[in-house]
């Protein structure tokens, strides 16, 4: 396997903006080259809602990811999030001209793209068309169908929505930081790539992605990708209910929820007190860890209550033999999965975007955090995976005339000086 490209994947969150560099090694891993983060200052609940403001996130973690990587940014892979986006089930279907003929790459992209044509609500665009599965003259469950005889040829389709103004706004931030989107990626689709094992996939896995401001479900069962929904809730509401709880103010409420927060208040004892300094001057104000990992409970609580939900709605409850996988910042906090296993009664593990890594790659990339924008660059690179090939082919007939060339003038050398002996 030879080194692929150099990939860019830039995670516009709602409490950061990360930019990770990265390329396939011989080995098939990725090589992180450099990375950047920056808060994020200009994005709610995964939507742009100040263009300047994302701007500069944007750009102070761009440049950081530049100086480390030595390498000059203009195409980056994006991911989209936020309540807006939607997912829709839809069947299309091609008659093709001929039986003799077999089914082609050609015949799947035409049905892709008649699908790209549905007419969606004001407002709404298309993001990703996902074929599920193909049924070729009433023959069902077909994976993959080139090379099949057939005239009619139908798929099931997972089609993902979203609010053609979110999409704008993210290009139009991402053009005015002297960039080109490459592609937008559904940021659940990203961090699963991350995650998530093949052997997962096929056996029935719910992703559930709890960033800042959104919390992304994709489920997966027999390798394809079921059901995606957006909750419009994260870790800042519950760093919210911090604050408004313990009476503090917002950084102290993040850092306490970070350094000191639990998921079962059942894990605190009455004693654990931690004290927090008092502004300019007054006296410490002392917070019961108890009572911190109450307010977290509750509120994760109603964030998992939608999850099942979401999980139940799909109609895949009972096939997810993988059970969950948590990933992104909200999973970090302790004993989360331990929760997430009590109210649904799913195995639950936290998820690591380590296992694509190459041994090289700094401690802090192989945090859950940063599981969307690694993904951004897996997803970046098997788009792009043809793309060398492609470039040396056409190199290959300049070459070889070269060669030819050079190979002509030593000939008449030979020859000039054979002649000459004679």
């Amino acid at each position: 396997m030879k080194s692929s490209e150099i990939i860019v994947g830039l995670d516009i969150g709602t409490t950061k903006i990360a930019c990770v560099v990265g390329q396939r090694n011989e080995f098939g891993k990725i090589e992180i080259l450099g990375y950047g983060k920056a808060p994020s200052i200009g994005v709610s609940r995964g939507v742009v809602s100040n263009i300047e403001k994302t701007i500069q996130s944007i750009r102070r973690a761009v440049d950081e990811a530049e100086l480390k990587s030595e390498i000059n940014i203009d195409h980056v892979y994006v991911g989209i999030a936020g309540q807006h986006i939607k997912s829709h089930q839809h069947r299309g279907s091609l008659v093709r001209n001929s039986l003799d003929d077999e089914v082609s790459q050609q015949d799947i992209d035409n049905l892709i793209s008649d699908m790209h044509k549905l007419v969606m609500q004001p407002g709404e665009e298309i993001i990703h068309v996902i074929p599920q599965e193909y049924i070729v003259d009433k023959e069902v469950g077909i994976k993959d169908p080139i090379g099949m005889s057939g005239i009619s040829l139908e798929a099931n389709f997972h089609i993902i929505t979203g609010q053609i103004t979110a999409a704008k706004n993210i290009n139009k931030c991402v053009m005015k930081s002297n960039m080109v989107v490459e592609d937008l990626i559904l940021e659940p689709l990203a961090s699963a790539e991350a995650v998530l094992s093949e052997e997962e996939k096929e056996a029935g896995i719910a992703l559930v992605d709890i960033g800042g401001g959104t919390t992304d479900i994709a489920i997966f069962q027999e390798g394809i990708i079921r059901h995606t929904a957006v909750i419009p809730l994260g870790g800042n509401i519950i760093t919210e209910d911090v604050k408004e709880g313990c009476n503090i103010i917002k950084n102290q409420a993040e850092a306490l929820k970070v350094k000191f927060g639990s998921a079962l208040a059942a894990e605190n004892k009455d004693e654990e007190i931690v004290s927090i300094p008092g502004l300019r001057g007054r006296t410490p104000k002392e917070i019961s860890l108890k009572n911190l990992a109450n307010i977290i409970q509750a509120r994760l609580e109603e964030i998992i209550e939608h999850v099942y939900f979401e999980i139940k709605n799909s109609g895949y409850e009972k096939k997810l033999i993988g059970g969950i996988v948590l990933t992104g910042g909200g999973a970090q906090l302790k004993h989360i999965a331990q929760l997430f296993e009590f109210i649904t009664g799913l195995d639950t593990r936290i998820g690591y975007p380590n296992e694509h890594l190459a041994g090289n790659v700094p401690e802090e990339l192989k945090s859950p955090q940063y599981a969307t924008c690694i993904g951004l660059v897996i997803k970046g690179i098997q788009s792009t995976q043809f793309i060398p090939e492609a470039i040396d082919k056409s190199k290959k007939p300049k070459k070889e005339n070269k060669g030819s060339f050079f190979e002509n003038i030593m000939k008449k050398g030979k020859q000039f000086f054979d002649e000459d002996v004679e």
